[in-house]
């Protein structure tokens, strides 16, 4: 079954229509749920999905409005376009946002770390010192780095060493993309100029201290792509409008849970279901859902105030971008529109995606404290009579 070679002249909705009459013929199944929106095909066929046959919708719910002070100087209003079919996230996650809302206080920050990869070279041949070699040319490092695009700018590097091995990780800040093609084709042109200049042998440039798409400890502690934070104060007032519950149940919970539970477990990262909103988010707006992998590596932690709760969720790795991958495709894009006011960029974008977590963190921090998770998505997530 050859998906590639079609007849000549052909739209891209054309090309997806024959593919699945191709597929369908072939594997004796049906398809016809899976036909293409010319609306929302986009450049998805030529840029987003080889041998693509169809698209399958996404649930999207909005949550909202959600009161936040960007980098705590910027106040701003926000609404979520949450792409999920898990019933009751929604529900939750809006219920968080009345009550950040209400109270007021949600601040966030961020600190770019930048977007990496690490480059693994077998130095047991090198007719140099790589690691000197390295630090002495860090400036020429830079300059060939940043050569491969006018949008990449080097931040910082690590070296680690393990047996034969070197790695050679690299940070940058790639501007309003996300960045991962922009710093693979920057490792690239580095690796070899090193092994070039030291005889030492390119293994690869994707070595996985980056650990992209994967959890680790090191993009815990460390971060990457953007790091960013969420803190608010919620009154006792708004916790028993709200949540029909009390502080000190929730800071029971918040103990038991985040303390104890994840210690137990031996998490990395420990929160409620910080990735329930980042996959949400990520559908919604055309990232790479992928990577909710390091979105999830977050801290959530619930202490006692004067009058209520602060409450904090510290997000080390956030890798989104308004531009690049499936950000122009064109639901996507409406959909990054609207979460962003048509105005923001990627470090806004960021924070956004923190406050929106803080509210899934309190909402479901609640619903625990009430013993109402259960009923809540029994009536939410189940079919009727399930």
């Amino acid at each position: 079954m050859d998906l590639r070679n079609l007849p000549e002249g052909l739209s891209a909705k054309a090309r997806c229509d024959k593919r699945r009459e191709m597929i369908e013929g072939e594997l004796e199944c049906e398809l016809n749920l899976l036909k293409i929106n010319e609306d929302t095909l986009g450049l998805a066929d030529e840029r987003n999905c080889e041998n693509m046959f169809g698209q399958v919708p996404i649930p999207v719910g909005l949550a909202g409005p959600l009161k936040l002070t960007l980098n705590s100087t910027e106040n701003t209003v926000v609404h979520l376009p949450l792409a999920t079919t898990e019933g009751a996230l929604v529900a939750s996650v809006n219920r968080g946002c009345k009550a950040l809302t209400m109270s007021d206080s949600v601040r966030t920050y961020y600190e770019r770390i930048g977007i990496s990869r690490s480059i693994g070279l077998n130095i047991k041949n090198s007719s140099k010192d790589i690691y000197e070699f390295i630090c002495d040319n860090e400036e020429e490092l830079k300059k060939i780095a940043q050569s491969t695009s006018s949008h990449l700018k080097v931040l910082s590097f690590d070296i680690d060493k393990s047996g034969d091995y070197l790695f050679l990780t690299l940070y940058a800040d790639t501007d309003e993309a996300m960045g991962m093609n922009m710093i693979t084709i920057a490792a690239q042109k580095v690796g070899d100029w090193i092994s070039e200049s030291t005889g030492s042998e390119l293994v690869t440039i994707a070595a996985n201290v980056d650990s992209d798409k994967k959890p680790s400890k090191r993009t815990h502690d460390k971060g990457r792509g953007i790091s960013a934070t969420a803190t608010a104060e919620i009154p006792s007032s708004v916790i028993e409008q709200v949540f029909k519950t009390t502080p000190e149940k929730l800071l029971k919970v918040a103990d038991a849970k985040l303390n104890h539970g994840s210690k137990i477990a031996g998490a990395i990262g420990s929160n409620l279901h910080v990735a329930n909103v980042i996959a949400a988010l990520y559908l919604a707006t055309g990232q790479d859902a992928a990577h909710v992998v390091e979105g999830s590596l977050a801290d959530t932690t619930v202490e006692k105030s004067e009058d209520g709760i602060i409450i904090q969720t510290k997000l080390p790795a956030i890798l989104v971008g308004t531009i690049g991958g499936g950000t122009s495709l064109p639901a996507q894009k409406q959909c990054l529109d609207l979460l962003l006011n048509n105005e923001y960029g990627v470090k806004q974008f960021a924070q956004i995606i923190a406050a929106a977590v803080l509210a899934g963190e309190i909402s479901l921090l609640a619903a625990q404290a009430t013993n109402t998770l259960a009923s809540a998505h029994k009536s939410l997530g189940r079919e009727a009579g399930k």
